[in-house]
């Protein structure tokens, strides 16, 4: 009893600790100690003991995305998630699955390769709810809201219903690998997912990644059955946004929307506890640095720069998309050309992108009228001074337009981060680098401030237009001194440190605490979703090391602890 009521005085005390978590791992040898020389039972159980050693290990994953790399050795990584993700596959050992871009009845077996020690697997989504669940409600309605544009929503009535379905289709599929040691699912696609997995018995952890941004409750209450999805993203253990300003949103919304609040970076609900983070993704930079110099030899460097007939060159990369700003930057490089005649040219790429859509069609119509409008104003038969590119360009390819450009425009509406705007830092030349135009809403914003960048407001094209300006003929000394905190922080935060972080906070989850101790103890947990509980052994027996040198006595049994954070009565209530 000495010990609970110690532990209990430590629990007390801790609530008053911030720096508390720093010592959390100081328990694997204590715990080993301890569980020898006292036969009474403690935490650390023999199997609690193995999941100290299974935690300090790279877990085997479950990854879940809408689409899955292509694992293609002769041809570059085209995206962030793929740099991320394809080492977690081929070196640890992760399965990887997603849709294989064919259509079916839903009874197709899963299609499932080996790659490295790890396996990619690919699945036809069932036809029936395809389009409703892609083109309707995660991209007609879901993607213009999560970017705040709900003038762009196009509901309608079975979406919602194709959304689910799909969802819990990936479910039952995922559910073959429901002996994991954890799951990682991507983007708004699914947001049910982790509920659904729960349903069918997964009792791993299971983890979520928000790419896109997160908007305002008044936004999302314009999301049909808002409520519904955002009680579902509670299932998950973990969910991870790109930026303080969604994670800000998301706590906002679920104090509006559910009456709920984020403590301490941790919400409980009626289905469990879940922490919500911060994980600002970023670029493997030596790759984009790589493919930089490599590029300068290549053909297609040197037939551009004979185009731009001595002018500087801007460029624009960005999917077709309403909320990527090409519109409002197109308007703008007409003012700069206006103003400096011939003195600047628009590289501007447009990667074909939910075609399928009207919305994505019509801005696709909208961009080429105003690029054609601006080439017959500015330009003649022997120069153009935007040069459009509807089409995909590898990484590789990328690199070398990017060391070329003097300007890099990144002007979106709304970004969760915006890697264009990294990359575009990484692949350039440290002596002579050029300079970066960044939309004050894209998630990068948070991470470059306006003595590095050039922040605009995206829909101002006259902001936009005096930055071009400055950028294009910013002395080489300033170049510098903008671009080099930039390049420092990108090396600092590389995509496999996202990555590792993501997954070393998601594997906290796979050891917890018996929420009978709970129960036994009297604290007026109503059942085990809502046993806030530290996620491993080693974490558990940390805090119980910290409790001996502390003194406290519990209340009675079925008494409550006035003012003890859930940490803390956790803490008391496993020793």
């Amino acid at each position: 009893m000495d010990r609970i009521n110690n532990a209990a005085h430590a629990a007390a005390s801790t609530m008053q600790h911030a720096a508390f978590d720093q010592h959390l791992r100081e328990a694997a040898q204590h715990c080993t100690q301890e569980s020898s020389a006292d036969p009474s039972p403690c935490p650390c159980s023999a199997q609690q003991k193995d999941h100290i050693g299974e935690a300090t290990q790279q877990p085997k994953l479950v990854v879940i995305s809408n689409r899955v790399a292509a694992f293609d050795p002769l041809q570059p990584k085209t995206g962030g998630l793929a740099a991320a993700l394809e080492p977690v596959v081929e070196r640890f050992g992760a399965v990887w699955m997603g849709s294989s871009g064919n259509l079916g009845d839903g009874t197709e077996p899963l299609d499932i390769g080996q790659h490295g020690e790890g396996q990619v697997a690919k699945l036809d989504m069932p036809r029936e709810h395809y389009s409703g669940y892609y083109e309707g409600f995660a991209n007609s309605i879901l993607w213009p809201a999560l970017h705040s544009l709900p003038d762009r929503m196009a509901a309608s009535a079975n979406h919602y219903e194709s959304y689910q379905e799909i969802n819990k289709f990936l479910a039952g599929a995922a559910f073959q690998f429901r002996d994991r040691d954890a799951i990682w699912v991507h983007d708004y696609h699914f947001l049910p997912l982790g509920a659904g997995l729960h349903k069918l018995g997964v009792d791993k952890p299971i983890g979520f990644f928000l790419h896109t941004p997160w908007p305002a409750p008044d936004v999302m209450a314009r999301v049909p059955n808002h409520r519904q999805l955002m009680h579902s993203m509670l299932d998950y253990d973990l969910l991870g946004f790109q930026t303080n300003w969604d994670l800000n949103n998301f706590r906002d919304c679920l104090r509006t929307h559910l009456g709920l609040e984020v403590e301490h970076g941790v919400v409980v609900s009626s289905r469990r506890q879940t922490r919500c983070q911060k994980f600002p993704i970023g670029i493997d930079h030596k790759q984009f640095a790589q493919y930089a110099s490599e590029s300068l030899a290549k053909p297609y460097i040197a037939s551009l720069q004979k185009k731009l007939n001595g002018a500087k060159l801007a460029i624009g990369v960005d999917r077709l998309d309403y909320s990527k700003g090409i519109d409002a930057r197109i308007e703008a490089f007409d003012k700069v050309l206006t103003d400096q005649p011939r003195s600047i040219v628009l590289l501007q790429i447009a990667n074909p992108s939910r075609t399928e859509i009207e919305a994505y069609k019509s801005y696709k119509r909208k961009v080429e009228s105003l690029v054609k409008r601006v080439n017959d104003e500015h330009g003649t038969d022997e120069w153009r001074p935007i040069l459009y590119e509807y089409n995909a360009f590898t990484q590789a390819q990328l690199a070398g337009l990017y060391r070329t450009a003097r300007v890099g425009v990144v002007t979106p509406v709304r970004d969760g981060m915006n890697l264009v705007a990294k990359e575009y830092i990484a692949a350039q030349d440290p002596d002579d680098p050029g300079v970066l135009v960044l939309s004050k809403s894209a998630g990068a914003a948070e991470d470059f401030n306006h003595n590095e960048a050039l922040l605009v407001d995206p829909n101002s094209p006259d902001e936009i237009a005096t930055a071009i300006s400055k950028a294009a003929n910013m002395p080489r000394e300033e170049r510098i001194q903008r671009w080099r905190p930039m390049m420092d922080k990108i090396e600092a935060y590389t995509i496999h440190d996202w990555s590792a972080d993501f997954v070393r906070e998601l594997d906290k989850s796979r050891v917890t605490v018996p929420a009978d101790h709970f129960r036994h103890l009297g604290f007026g947990w109503i059942n085990e979703t809502q046993m806030p509980s530290y996620r491993t052994a080693a974490e558990l027996d940390a805090a119980l090391k910290r409790a001996m040198d502390r003194h406290w006595i519990l209340p009675p049994t079925g008494s409550s602890v006035s003012g003890a954070s859930p940490e803390s009565i956790a803490i008391a209530s496993v020793v």
